[in-house]
């Protein structure tokens, strides 16, 4: 079975898009998007620096615009059944509810807008990040981070988990790491996100939703709040909402692929973060990391031989 995922913020890099703009329909479509939600997607994602996509209002719809492109192209003649699951990382839920058939493309970058500006407005409010704890049992350095104030924001598994709070709490870890973490390293976004800072955000998104469709989907969707596989459109919109202020529980997803029997694992662009993570979690399973056009072939190949006759209906084992 195949699995395909979608990364999160921090996954950005400048100029990323510029190879996806070759394919055909693919600048017609961002500028489509692009004057829908306000936001020159083709501008940031191919000419901005570093500074200026790490800007989450930014971030969020230039990821989950990229992820849509490039499913798009590769599953524009996939076979019946050649995806057993989708998931996302964070914003990458959004990517993963609209290529699951949860969400219209439309919608999916319309909340995503919405997203980024209410967390970006709830970061202004109080100086605060994200860091990587890399290593160390995991409840030693969740209770370590608790007794510096920081929230366990995501649980990553492969020895990851991702600390959230304020710059000065971020410093003190920076200062004194778990006991067993081999490392600490800032991540490239601008707030606490998946904790109670991004509360005010939760509120902006229910009124996001309202009146938004939602399709049960057509295939499995796996949840980071629990990696549980949703069934229901509306309860994955609502999980989207409240995603914003809860742990990422990445983990969690990584145990019901290995439970649903995965074998292959494509991460869309920009590709590389969580086929890393799977690379330590589920070892023998094979992965691929969409960063360029160059690797669609690759990634075809791939989902024609995952391609099963299994019925693509969700699955409630979780």
């Amino acid at each position: 079975m195949l699995v395909l995922v979608a990364p999160g913020q921090g996954a950005q890099t400048p100029g990323f898009l510029t190879p996806w703009l070759e394919l055909p329909g693919v600048a017609d479509r961002l500028g489509e998007w692009s004057a829908a939600i306000g936001l020159d997607l083709v501008h940031y994602g191919t000419e901005a620096d570093a500074e200026q996509i790490r800007d989450t209002a930014v971030a969020q719809p230039l990821l989950v615009a990229a992820g849509l492109v490039c499913a798009r192209a590769l599953l524009a003649d996939a076979p019946e059944g050649a995806v057993g699951a989708v998931a996302g990382h964070s914003v990458g839920e959004l990517t993963a509810a609209a290529v699951g058939g949860v969400l219209t493309p439309g919608d999916a970058m319309a909340l995503v807008r919405r997203r980024g500006l209410a967390m970006a407005e709830a970061a202004a409010v109080t100086e605060t990040g994200m860091t990587a704890v890399l290593g160390g049992d995991p409840e030693t350095v969740t209770a370590h981070l608790e007794k510096l104030g920081l929230t366990a924001a995501n649980i990553n598994g492969a020895g990851q988990i991702v600390a959230a709070g304020t710059a000065e709490q971020l410093a003190a870890l920076a200062g004194d790491k778990p006991e067993g973490a081999r490392a600490v390293r800032p991540l490239a976004v601008a707030g606490a996100f998946h904790t109670h800072h991004m509360a005010p955000a939760v509120a902006v998104l229910e009124e996001a939703v309202k009146g938004v469709g939602a399709d049960a989907p057509r295939i499995r969707y796996v949840s980071n709040r629990d990696g549980r596989v949703v069934t229901d459109g509306h309860e994955v919109v609502q999980r989207l909402v409240h995603q914003v202020s809860n742990p990422v529980r990445w983990d969690l997803c990584m145990e019901t692929f290995r439970e649903l029997g995965v074998t292959a694992l494509v991460e869309l662009c920009p590709g590389g973060t969580l086929t890393g993570l799977a690379k330590r979690a589920l070892p023998g399973v094979g992965t691929l990391a969409l960063k360029t056009p160059d690797q669609l072939d690759a990634a075809r190949e791939l989902l024609a031989e995952q391609a099963t006759a299994t019925v693509r209906q969700p699955d409630s084992s979780r």
